[in-house]
């Protein structure tokens, strides 16, 4: 998904058809997307400092209570989607205000008012925007600047930094700008992470159940990964052709083809493409789980196709 692609107007690109379809989306006005997951979409107006829900494809819109921090420079994820009947949607974000604490807040949908509490660290924990989450086994997984795991249970309200040191890469990912090109998803209970350099491969790497080490996986076991500043997900079910691969949030050729690496064939398609993560705006682009015939869903949409 784009944000936006010009005025009110927001580009869908499926993959799985190389098509995309442009939408209206009035309600998006003036706000920043800050995560998705389950087909729903975190979004912050920044004037306001208001964060809600949106889903585009039922239009439908969910309201937070407005924080009494400031959001613009803070990375916010939710658990589920605000409308699972399994359990209940909880937000969260954190910043630390000095290497040894956190400062993380947390919302349950329909509560009138965040939660914030200070949390001290066993290790230094550095927080930024450029920091990735994931929610896996009822728990925040947060990956820090610097390549350290922080792990917060909502439940218990409580705070730990994982003592695996960060997965090693070859110096040459150690670039300009290296950490807008690093990626974190969760798959069946696998907390993943993907490294990229311009001038090398992506490599994958798993955290151990044990989460005591990183390992590097040579292979996706046919899974298929999509990877985005914000949110990244994964995908079992997909044809053939689209497994052991990772789709990256850069779309091409007039919205027709999006940059992938094939772990089997160990390069990136289509070829001689500059993978510049580092360069994109991260806040414009964002991989989205659409539902079944996400495109028959687009209600008032124009969709060219490859």
């Amino acid at each position: 998904m784009y944000f936006p692609r010009y005025g009110d107007m927001y580009d869908f690109y499926d993959p799985t058809q190389c098509k995309t379809c442009s939408l209206y989306l009035p309600e998006l006005c003036g706000s920043r997307v800050c995560y998705s997951k389950d087909g729903w979409l975190l979004l912050c107006q920044l004037n306001t400092n208001c964060l809600f829900f949106f889903n585009p494809f039922t239009r439908e819109k969910i309201k937070l209570p407005v924080p009494r921090f400031e959001l613009k420079y803070q990375i916010v994820a939710f658990s589920c989607a605000p409308t699972s009947t399994s359990t209940s949607c909880v937000v969260f974000t954190l910043k630390h205000s000095n290497p040894s604490i956190v400062v993380i807040s947390t919302c349950q949908l329909g509560a009138e008012e965040w939660v914030t509490v200070n949390h001290q660290n066993r290790l230094p924990f550095v927080s930024s925007i450029w920091n990735k989450i994931v929610f896996c086994n009822g728990h925040f997984y947060c990956l820090s600047l610097f390549g350290w795991i922080g792990v917060y249970n909502p439940l218990e309200c409580f705070w730990n930094v994982l003592s695996v040191p960060p997965p090693r890469c070859p110096d040459s990912f150690l670039n300009k700008n290296w950490w807008k090109g690093l990626f974190m998803a969760e798959h069946n209970g696998d907390i993943l992470v993907i490294y990229t350099c311009c001038s090398e491969n992506p490599i994958v790497f798993k955290l151990v159940q044990s989460e005591t080490a990183w390992e590097e996986m040579k292979t996706l076991h046919g899974m298929t990964l999509f990877a985005s500043f914000l949110s990244s997900h994964s995908k079992v079910d997909l044809p053939g052709i689209m497994r052991n691969n990772v789709y990256f949030s850069k779309v091409r050729f007039f919205g027709k083809r999006c940059i992938s690496y094939s772990v089997n064939d160990n390069r990136y398609y289509p070829r001689k493409q500059c993978h510049d993560w580092g360069e994109l705006d991260p806040f414009e682009l964002i991989w989205i789980e659409p539902p079944h015939n996400a495109f028959s869903h687009l209600k008032n949409s124009s969709c060219t196709s490859e």
